[in-house]
């Protein structure tokens, strides 16, 4: 697992802020330090822990070859989701979140489908066929399907697990990851239930800075469960080479 953070870099981060105080949600309570000028105040010592714990839980993800599905929507949100996502692999959802993409993956994996033909037959060739007004539409075609699901255009099945940046604002992905019993880590502000999600982290989820640094703590405790699948299946390897050269010996 990545080091984890000093206090002092997550003070800097702004991970401790939450909302004012009239907008706490009671079960985000015990996560609670102080108040300060009616703002709520993260105590960043719990945040560590459940960090901890999360990151854990991510690198056995990447261990097992489990996919992690990023999701994050929210403006300052969605380029960092999409960046770390790509740095190791996985699959998110950074523009809007379509309602069934978990609940009814069917309908999802049409979509996918259509746009690996669609841009399968245009890399092919296959649109010089067609009028110009007809390949028009179909470049717009493939254009809209990669705005909705561009991001997922590799998942062949449900995700093992979600990572979410404010469970408040996509609310639906965590209302259908809990109808699928997908497990989700997510940071949790103190304006949300942490009890709707499995790995929650207390933070402030609108600091960018704050969420650069999760962001990229989960995307490296990820890459090393990729890593120490890698390095053990290259162990095996070498014990069964070791095996069969002492029995041709």
């Amino acid at each position: 697992m990545p080091q984890l953070p000093a206090l002092v870099t997550m003070l800097e981060s702004g991970l401790h802020f939450g909302h004012k105080r009239s907008r706490r949600y009671p079960k985000m309570e015990p996560f609670i330090f102080t108040t300060k000028n009616d703002i709520n105040i993260i105590d960043l010592r719990k945040t560590l822990d459940y960090l901890s714990g999360a990151l854990d839980y991510v690198r056995r993800l990447g261990e097992t070859g489990a996919t992690l599905l990023f999701v994050g929507t929210k403006k300052q949100a969605a380029p960092l989701v999409a960046q770390y996502a790509g740095v190791c692999n996985q699959p998110y959802v950074a523009t809007r979140w379509i309602g069934g993409t978990l609940t009814n993956f069917a309908v999802i994996s049409k979509m996918i489908k259509k746009y690996w033909n669609l841009t399968g037959q245009r890399d092919g060739g296959e649109f010089e066929k067609y009028t110009k007004k007809e390949q028009l539409d179909l470049s717009r075609e493939i254009e809209e399907l990669e705005s909705l699901i561009g991001g997922i255009k590799h998942l062949q099945k449900l995700p093992a697990a979600l990572f979410v940046v404010d469970i408040s604002h996509d609310s639906t992905a965590v209302k259908e990851g809990r109808k699928r019993n997908v497990p989700i880590v997510a940071l949790c502000d103190t304006n949300v239930n942490p009890e709707l999600v499995n790995y929650p982290i207390p933070a402030n989820d609108d600091a960018v800075k704050g969420l650069n640094l999760i962001l990229d703590l989960v995307s490296k405790s990820y890459c090393e469960g990729v890593a120490r699948k890698a390095q053990a299946k290259e162990k095996e390897e070498a014990k069964n080479q070791g095996t069969e050269k002492s029995l041709e010996i």
